[in-house]
C-alpha cells in the first residue's frame, strides 16, 4: 500500500473508530439518564405521596389525642364536630370497652378502615384511613376508644397524584386495581404482582412502584411515572455518524495529497542533515500542519548550527575560565576575588542568568552576600553585602543548615523564599562543606556558605548535570575559603598578643609605619602614647604572674573600651603598651591619656573573688610630624615622655618635647642677580631648618621632657581635637 493510502486509512481509523465509539457512548449514556431521570421523579413521587399521607395520619393522631384527653362527654361531643367542620377528618366515633359506639358524627365511612399506627391486610382496599386512640381510667382498664376517621376516595387519590406530578392507583391485594385512582393509573395486571418498593416498567412504558402499607402509609397504592421518549434522539445520533464519515473519507484523500509531496522533500533534507550538512533547507508551501513542519525542521537545522557553535565557543570559554580558577585559587589568598571568579565560572558551565554567592557569618549567624552577578532588580539590595539570610530560613538557609544541594522551579507548592531571596523561576543551589571536623560542626551550621544560580538559559530547569558541576565547583570553593580563613587566622596569631589579645610589636613596627606614611601623604597628625604599668613588677612577686596576666588582661579591655574604631592599641612587651591615635594633635591625645589614667586607677582590677588589685599607668606622647620625623623617631620620642612621666611620681602622663632647631646649612651658589633666588634655593636646600625656625614659636610653650610639665596647646594649624 503507497503512502497515501496508508495515510487515508490512518485517518479513517483515528478519526472514524473515536466518533462510531462516541455515538455508542453518547446514546448509551442518553439512555441511561433518562432512566436514572425515570427512577428520581418516581422516588420523588414516592416521596410525595409518604409525606402527604404521613401528614394526614399526624393531623388524625393529633384530633384523636384530643378528643381522648376531655373527660366530658359533652365537651368531646362539640370538639368532634369542631374536627369534622373544620376539615380535619371525615368522621369521629367514640366506643365503649365492649364497642359500643358512644359518639359517632355524621358520614362515617364503611368499614374496613386502615389503621395508620398498625395497618392489617384486608380483602378489599380501605374505605378510610384512621387514627386510633385509647381512653383508660386511674386503674389502666381501657374505658372507651377514640376513632378519627379520614375517608379514602377519588378526591384523596387525586390530591396525591396532584402532589406527586404523576399517576398514583388504590391497589386492593385481592383483584389487583381498585376503581378509585388518581389521574395516570395502572392497569390490574402491571402492578398485581408487585411486592415491597420494586420498580417495574408496565406495557406502556410508565415506571412503576408500590407503595404500603406500612406504618404511618396504611394504603396499599402504586405510584407511576412515563418513560423518557428518545427514538428522535437516535436518529439524530444516526444522521451524525454517516456525515462525519462521508466528510472524513473526503478529508483524508486530501491530506494525503497534500502531505506526501512535503513529506518527501523532508526525507531528502533529514538525509542531508544526517550527512553533516546543516546549511540543508526545505521549500515552505501554504500553512498547514506539514509546512509548518517544514519550517521547524528549517528552525531547527539553524538553531543547530547556532548550537554547535555556541558550544564550541562554550567550551572554550569553559576552559579558559576553568583556567584562570585554578590560577586564582593557587597563587592569591583573596577571598572575593576567588568568589567572583568561582561564580562567574559557574554561572558559565551552566548558563545561568544570575547567581550570588554567601558565606556564614559566625558573628551573627546569618549568610551574608560576598558577591553577585546579573540579579539586577531580583532582589532589593543594591549590594551584596547587604543581603543577610538567617540560617534555616528559605531555600538558601536550609540548603546551609542541611547542607543538602537543591534545585527546582518556584510555584506556590514548592521551596518557600524568604523575602530577603532573590526572585527567580528556576534555581540550583549547593553548600560549601568545608572539611570534616566535629568541633566546628558542633559550632555551627553544616555548610560555610552557599553557591545559588537562577534560570538558566535555553531551558526551563537545572538538571543532574548542572547540579553534579556545582558540587565541583562548591568543593574547590569550600578548600579555597577554609584556606583563606586558615591563612587568615595564622596571620591574625603571628600578628596578635596571646595574653591580652591586643597587636603585637610586630605588627605596631608595621601599623606605625603604615599611619605615618598616610599621615604624611594627606598633611595630617598621627599620635603616639606609650603606656607603662606602675610597679608592675611588685604584682607579679606579691600575687604571681597568674594574676599579673589577668591585670594585663583588663587593662587591655579598658584601653579598648576608651579608644575609637580607627585607633590602634598594641602590646610592645611586658607591662608596656602602645596606642596609635590617627588624625589627632597633642591636645587630643592627652585627652586620652587623661581618659585612660582614670580608667585605670578609679578602678581596682578585680581577680577572682576577693581580690582587687590597684593599678595606675604612666602615659607619654608624641605627635607626627612635630616629634619625630620617621616612625621610629616618634615612637623613640614617645617612649622618653613616658620615662619622663615616671621621673614625675608616676600616675600621669607627659608630652614630648619638639626636637630643638638646627642651624640652617649654608650652601655657596654662583651669584645671581636676583636675591630672592638665594632665598628659594635656601629653602629647597634646607626644609627640616626653614620648618623648625618656622614652628620655633610656636614650641616655646611646650616645656622640655626632662622638666616633667605636659606640652601646651598646639598651633590652630596642626590642632586636631578628639
Amino acid at each position: 500500500m503507497t503512502l497515501r493510502g496508508r495515510l487515508t486509512s490512518a485517518f479513517l481509523a483515528v478519526v472514524l473508530g473515536p466518533v462510531l465509539l462516541g455515538a455508542v457512548f453518547v446514546g448509551g449514556a442518553v439512555d441511561a439518564l433518562g432512566r436514572d431521570r425515570a427512577h428520581e421523579r418516581l422516588e420523588l413521587a414516592a416521596g410525595a405521596v409518604r409525606t402527604e399521607i404521613g401528614a394526614l395520619c399526624e393531623r388524625l393522631a393529633a384530633s384523636a389525642s384530643a378528643l381522648a384527653v376531655l373527660p366530658d362527654p359533652g365537651q368531646r361531643a362539640g370538639l368532634a364536630e369542631l374536627v369534622v367542620s373544620r376539615g380535619l377528618a371525615t368522621a369521629v366515633q367514640v366506643v365503649d370497652a365492649t364497642g359500643a359506639p358512644q359518639l359517632t358524627t355524621a358520614g362515617l365511612p364503611a368499614s374496613p378502615w386502615a389503621d395508620c399506627a398498625a395497618p392489617e391486610p384486608s380483602g378489599g382496599p380501605p374505605r378510610a384511613i384512621t387514627a386510633r386512640v385509647e381512653i383508660r381510667d386511674g386503674f389502666g382498664l381501657r374505658v372507651a376508644v377514640v376513632y378519627v376517621v379520614q375517608a379514602v376516595d377519588g378526591t384523596l387519590v387525586r390530591r396525591l397524584a396532584a402532589a406527586t406530578g404523576g399517576g398514583v392507583t388504590l391497589l386492593d391485594d385481592a383483584a389487583g386495581a381498585a376503581p378509585r385512582d388518581g389521574a395516570a393509573p395502572a392497569g390490574p395486571a402491571s402492578v398485581r404482582w408487585l411486592t415491597g418498593d420494586r420498580t417495574a416498567v408496565s406495557g406502556d412504558g410508565r415506571y412503576l412502584r408500590r407503595l404500603g402499607p406500612v406504618p404511618g402509609q396504611p394504603l396499599p397504592l402504586a405510584v407511576s411515572v412515563p418513560a423518557p421518549d428518545r427514538r428522535d434522539l437516535f436518529a439524530v445520533l444516526l444522521g451524525i455518524v454517516l456525515l462525519a464519515g462521508a466528510l472524513a473519507v473526503l478529508v483524508a484523500a486530501a491530506l494525503a495529497r497534500s502531505t506526501t509531496r512535503p513529506l518527501a522533500e523532508l526525507v531528502r533534507a533529514a538525509d542531508r542533515v544526517a550527512g553533516g550538512d546543516l546549511d540543508t533547507r526545505v521549500p515552505v508551501r501554504g500553512h498547514d500542519e506539514v509546512a509548518r513542519l517544514g519550517g521547524a525542521f528549517n528552525r531547527m537545522t539553524r538553531e543547530t548550527q547556532a548550537y554547535v557553535q555556541a558550544l564550541t565557543a562554550g567550551r572554550d570559554q569553559l576552559r579558559r575560565n576553568l583556567r584562570t580558577l585554578g590560577e586564582t585559587l593557587s597563587g592569591t589568598h583573596d577571598l572575593d576575588r576567588i568568589l567572583r571568579v568561582l561564580l562567574r565560572t559557574a554561572m558559565v558551565a551552566t548558563g545561568a542568568r544570575a547567581g550570588l554567592v554567601l558565606l556564614h557569618d559566625p558573628e551573627t549567624g546569618h549568610l551574608v552576600g560576598r558577591c553577585a552577578d546579573g540579579l539586577g532588580d531580583r532582589t532589593p539590595h543594591a549590594e551584596p553585602a547587604a543581603l543577610r539570610i538567617a540560617v534555616g530560613r528559605g531555600l538558601l538557609g536550609a540548603v546551609a543548615a542541611t547542607a543538602e544541594p537543591r534545585r527546582g522551579r518556584v510555584h506556590p507548592d514548592g521551596e518557600p523564599l524568604c523575602p530577603e531571596e532573590p526572585r527567580c523561576r528556576t534555581y540550583v543551589a549547593v553548600p560549601f562543606c568545608p572539611p570534616h571536623d566535629d568541633a566546628a560542626a558542633d559550632s555551627g551550621p553544616a555548610a560555610t556558605g552557599v553557591l545559588a544560580l537562577y534560570d538558566r538559559l535555553g531551558a526551563d530547569d537545572f538538571d543532574d548535570v548542572d547540579l553534579g558541576t556545582l558540587r565541583t565547583f562548591a568543593g574547590q570553593a569550600a578548600v579555597a575559603v577554609e584556606n583563606v580563613r586558615v591563612h587568615e587566622e595564622a596571620q591574625r596569631l603571628s600578628l596578635t598578643d596571646p595574653v591580652t589579645g591586643l597587636w603585637n610589636y610586630r605588627y605596631l613596627q608595621e601599623s606605625i609605619r603604615r599611619e605615618v606614611e598616610r599621615a604624611s601623604r594627606f598633611g595630617r597628625t598621627l599620635a603616639v602614647l606609650v603606656l607603662d604599668l606602675d610597679h608592675f613588677k611588685a604584682v607579679n612577686d606579691t600575687h604571681g604572674h597568674a594574676v599579673g596576666d589577668a591585670v594585663l588582661v583588663e587593662f587591655a579591655r579598658r584601653v579598648r573600651a576608651g579608644l575609637r574604631e580607627v585607633d590602634l592599641a598594641f602590646r610592645q612587651g611586658g607591662e608596656e603598651f602602645v596606642v596609635l591615635l590617627p588624625e589627632t594633635d597633642a591636645d587630643g591625645a592627652a585627652t586620652v591619656a587623661e581618659r585612660l589614667g582614670a580608667a585605670v586607677r578609679d578602678s581596682p582590677v578585680p581577680v577572682g573573688e576577693r581580690l582587687r588589685v590597684p593599678v595606675t599607668v604612666s602615659i607619654g606622647i608624641a605627635v607626627y610630624p612635630r616629634h619625630g620625623a620617621s616612625a621610629q623617631r616618634v615612637l623613640d620620642a614617645a617612649d622618653e615622655a613616658v620615662y619622663a612621666a615616671k621621673r614625675a611620681g608616676r600616675d600621669t602622663y607627659r608630652v614630648c618635647a619638639p626636637p630643638p632647631p638646627r642651624e640652617p646649612t649654608v650652601v655657596t651658589v654662583p651669584a645671581v642677580p636676583l636675591l630672592a633666588l638665594d632665598s628659594e634655593l635656601d629653602v629647597r636646600l634646607n626644609p627640616v631648618s626653614v620648618a623648625g625656625e618656622a614652628d620655633g614659636a610656636d614650641d616655646e610653650g611646650a616645656a622640655a621632657t626632662s622638666s616633667g610639665v605636659p606640652s601646651g596647646p598646639q598651633t590652630p594649624r596642626q590642632s586636631r581635637g578628639r
